[in-house]
């Protein structure tokens, strides 16, 4: 296991390497929230491990640790939000640096979770670590590191039940930061103040088997579909919005499992998922995507039957510009000299789940090499990551 940092040796290159070194593939912790644990705590944070279960999923270990006044005592409390857990690593023969080696070359730093996201861990707590080498522990009120190791997976025993526990206690969040990798081609060029919503769709289409020498004997599930897909894509869902893009609907997979070459299908299974934006809520997307796919079958009569199986896993949600977008834009703009774009592309985050008890926006590395072989950040960003979160500490608690 990585040796703990000591407080006057934190820095954001030495503990990336130290975690990417912790093999922290979703659901195992793999010492990573031990590491963080050993290197807070001399800081001055109070950690508490926030381990979960539930029947039908995989045990899963989050950390949360605070420093200064809590809100209740009326202070200002400022959160940082991440996780440690990381994708698997796929062929290893691909990489041609060890993923979990936490090498450095030609000025960057590589391993998976170089970019998404053991980078952003390293830099909020060098960064949580200087403020509070400079203005000690009564600062006017908490800064809180909140990490789980469930983001990556199915994110039920991680950040969700990490908020409940916390509201349930009494302690609020004034303001969240996650260190998602939002940065696009240019460190600093883009932090993300919500993200569409996702919606998947698993659809069964029954209609009769039968030879297909007897076309009129049968009712071809396929030809059916076949003109469900046509009438969902053809036209856009919508032109988008004002901080989102159009909702998007993308099929992902037919399966028939026939083998025969002379028999049409009784059943064809199809999935689809949506990403969209805040003129929908998922009920809303799925009734009109629905009304479509109705039209198209009762137009074809005969026997069709379309079933449904419905999974959301999130809301579209966003922050509108203020205080806090601006706050950050203006850290990074005096930090880096570059114009931070406020966007909602992207994936899902935890921010989902953050946003019904503060207001949240990401921002950390470039994120082109997340998930893929040879994931890396490059040295000079990841230092200067930490200085964007340590000036955004400094005005955040001068306000």
């Amino acid at each position: 296991m990585p040796d703990a940092l000591t407080p006057n040796a934190i820095d954001v290159i030495g503990l990336t390497r130290a975690l990417v070194r912790c093999e922290s593939v979703t659901p195992r912790e793999a010492g990573a929230l031990e590491l963080l644990e050993r290197t807070l705590t001399p800081i001055g944070f109070r950690c508490e491990r926030m381990d979960f279960s539930q029947a039908g999923t995989d045990d899963v270990a989050n950390l949360y640790a605070r420093i200064g006044q809590p809100k209740e005592a009326n202070g200002r409390h400022f959160c940082f939000a991440g996780h440690s857990d990381v994708v698997p690593v796929g062929d290893l023969s691909s990489w041609t640096i060890g993923p979990f080696s936490a090498e450095l070359s030609e000025g960057y730093l590589f391993g998976r979770g170089a970019a998404d996201m053991k980078g952003a861990i390293a830099a909020f707590t060098e960064a949580a670590s200087r403020f509070v080498a400079r203005r000690g522990h009564d600062f006017g009120g908490a800064i809180s590191l909140l990490i789980t190791g469930d983001e990556e997976g199915p994110a039920v025993n991680g950040t969700v039940k990490m908020l409940k526990r916390l509201a349930d206690r009494g302690e609020k969040l004034d303001v969240c930061l996650v260190g998602e990798p939002t940065s696009s081609r240019r460190f600093g060029d883009m932090m993300k103040i919500g993200r569409r919503g996702s919606m998947t769709v698993d659809l069964t289409v029954r209609g009769v088997q039968g030879h297909v020498g007897y076309p009129e004997r049968l009712d071809n599930p396929l030809h059916r579909l076949s003109a469900m897909i046509e009438a969902l894509v053809r036209e856009p869902i919508d032109e988008g919005s004002r901080h989102f893009q159009p909702t998007s609907l993308q099929f992902t997979t037919i399966d028939v499992g026939n083998k025969a070459t002379n028999i049409a299908p009784g059943t064809v299974h199809a999935r689809f998922n949506t990403r969209f934006n805040d003129l929908w809520t998922s009920k809303t997307l799925l009734a009109h995507l629905q009304e479509r796919i109705d039209r198209v079958n009762a137009r074809l009569g005969g026997n069709g039957i379309v079933e449904y199986k419905v999974e959301v896993s999130g809301e579209s949600f966003y922050t509108p510009p203020g205080p806090l977008s601006d706050l950050v834009a203006g850290a990074v703009r005096d930090v880096t000299g570059v114009e931070t774009e406020l966007s909602t592309t992207g994936g899902t985050s935890d921010a989902r789940f953050i946003r019904s008890y503060c207001p949240v926006i990401e921002f950390g590395l470039i994120g082109e090499s997340m998930h893929k072989v040879d994931e890396k950040s490059a040295i000079a960003d990841l230092k200067t990551l930490a200085r964007v979160y340590e000036t955004v500490l400094d005005r955040f608690f001068a306000a």
